[in-house]
């Protein structure tokens, strides 16, 4: 048994931590993927700069997990925000602090850190099998593979799943996984949108002019939560952080009701008496884009936006106005699928794990990252996610084999 590898099934950045951990204690590791190459979905969402974990302190951070909180709480205070940033100096690549509180690395790039990442995996000996798709398990318990030479079979001492969540498809987070694990017993919840736009029902007329468009410094309420960030005008209805950061409980109002309303706030920085006072000064005359303008320094689409949810009545009235740029109604009427999703929510219950994220299902097999039923907004949560279950789950596996190699009555 000893002379057999611990095999990480999915080189993402979970199955990546998961493989540095255990290499690193000495164990001999395997890695495989289906994809042709390790870590593509990692990859695609730092090509606009890798937001790697945040700045914020611990306890607000952890809030950020929803109602995964207990479950993710005790992963992520044994792997913070500020041991990843270590573990990111430690191969050489430096981060700073964004003005959101994001952290990036300097360089911006993901493919400096992957490129370090898997120099130093190879120089732990693990080795990394590519076009290795996962099938199951064979009947003697050896893990199988279909690969470009025909199926072939491992037997491991262990068994990590790291194989993603269902968004992204094209990039190998396709969820295909769940039919083998739901075949062997493993409680399983529906794959859900997360970090996704949402559907609004726009004018012909307002796309015209404001398709593409940012909402730029803006403010975005629903039922007693405030988040601060941009949105961007797309032709189906709305995309950007503010709304990604209140995409669990949209979702789940417009899963129950139909729809969900949002309040816009177009100008945070000042009152409602200060926006007041501002229109109030701009000429009576002037167009609704030029009091947006001069007043208050808000350009396109700010008054083609106001003007698909107001009616004339409320343009013509200043203090109506200044209302509505504090906050504006929006109906989201649905949500964008999966496809088009940054991450799911769904997949392996959390109750179907033990304390060291092992399958109680599947003695031997233990689960980290997106597979689980967890989801966090992006701003860097999703990623310290996956690199704390993956630093669990590595470690569960090394108490797991001192169970297997304890004479009875010695204890772990």
């Amino acid at each position: 048994m000893l002379n057999r590898p611990i095999l990480i099934i999915g080189a993402g950045p979970a199955g990546l931590m998961a493989a540095e951990i255990l290499a690193g204690a000495g164990h001999r590791v395997e890695i495989h993927d289906a994809m042709p190459s390790p870590a593509r979905k990692f990859l695609m969402a730092g090509r606009g700069g890798l937001n790697i974990t945040h700045s914020e302190p611990l306890d607000r951070f952890i809030t950020r997990y929803g109602v995964a909180r207990p479950f993710m709480d005790p992963l992520i205070r044994a792997f913070t925000p500020t041991d990843l940033r270590d573990w990111c100096h430690g191969l050489g690549v430096e981060t700073f602090v964004g003005s959101s509180g994001r952290v990036f690395p300097k360089s911006f790039k993901a493919s400096i850190l992957l490129r370090a990442w898997l120099q130093r995996l190879n120089g732990l000996g693990v080795k990394l099998f590519t076009r290795h798709r996962w099938t199951g398990w064979a009947d003697a318990g050896a893990v199988s593979f279909d690969t470009p030479t025909g199926p072939q079979t491992v037997q491991a001492t262990a068994t990590i799943l790291a194989l993603g969540g269902a968004s992204w498809p094209r990039l190998g987070s396709d969820g295909g996984w769940s039919t083998l694990l739901a075949a062997r017993g493993v409680p399983l919840a529906p794959f859900r949108p997360s970090n996704s736009g949402f559907d609004v029902a726009w004018s012909a007329g307002f796309l015209e002019r404001a398709e593409g468009e940012p909402l730029k410094r803006i403010a975005l309420t629903f039922k007693d939560r405030t988040v601060p960030g941009e949105l961007v005008v797309t032709r189906t209805g709305l995309e950007g952080g503010a709304l990604y950061a209140l995409s669990a409980p949209l979702r789940d109002v417009i899963e129950r009701d139909g729809k969900a309303v949002v309040h816009l706030d177009l100008k945070p920085d000042l009152t409602g008496p200060q926006v007041q006072n501002k229109l109030a000064r701009t000429p009576p005359a002037d167009s609704l884009a030029n009091k947006l303008r001069k007043g208050l320094t808000l350009g396109p689409p700010t008054g083609a936006l106001i003007r698909e949810f107001a009616g004339d009545a409320d343009l013509g009235r200043t203090a109506n106005l200044a209302a509505l740029v504090k906050a504006l109604p929006v109906t989201l009427s649905g949500q964008r699928g999966l496809d088009r999703a940054i991450s799911s929510a769904g997949g392996i219950k959390l109750s179907a794990l033990d304390g060291n994220l092992m399958l109680t299902a599947l003695p031997g097999v233990f689960a980290c990252g997106e597979m689980l039923d967890w989801e966090a907004p992006t701003g860097g949560y999703l990623l310290q996610g996956c690199y704390a279950t993956a630093v669990a789950a590595a470690r569960g596996v090394e108490r797991y084999l001192i169970s297997q190699t304890t004479p009875p009555g010695e204890g772990a």
